[in-house]
């Protein structure tokens, strides 16, 4: 069986291009510093725009040296949790009122008295 195999030069394997007649484009090299002390630097094309911060390998945000701009704050969205929604659809004295209802409800499937609601 393996004498009758093709035999070819592995097409995709590797490529056929050289790189004569290829420049590169022009490098400069940045320096990013976090608030650890880490220091990063990176070679970005002379073209390309220069993000003015990096993320360190201890996950901070590392600031570009030579002082860049200040990047923009973005606005922090409050987290509206399950009890925020229900508030937008109900006041306390409805949902107290539910809950009554509801209790009562469960205390007569369990076969208890009815309870009265206390006079304030």
């Amino acid at each position: 069986m393996a004498d009758r195999a093709l035999r070819g030069s592995n097409l995709g394997a590797r490529s056929f291009e050289s790189d004569e007649n290829v420049v590169p484009s022009e490098r400069m090299l940045t320096v990013y510093l976090c608030a650890n002390g880490h220091r990063t630097e990176l070679p970005f094309s002379v073209e390309a725009e220069v993000p003015p911060t990096w993320e360190c390998r201890c996950g901070l945000d590392a600031r570009l040296q030579g002082g860049g701009p200040e990047p923009e704050a973005k606005p922090v969205k409050h987290q509206r949790t399950h009890w925020d929604m229900l508030l937008e659809r109900r006041s306390i004295p409805e949902l107290e009122e539910l809950l009554e209802e509801r209790l009562t409800l469960l205390r007569e499937s369990r076969g208890e008295k009815p309870r009265r609601k206390k006079s304030a």
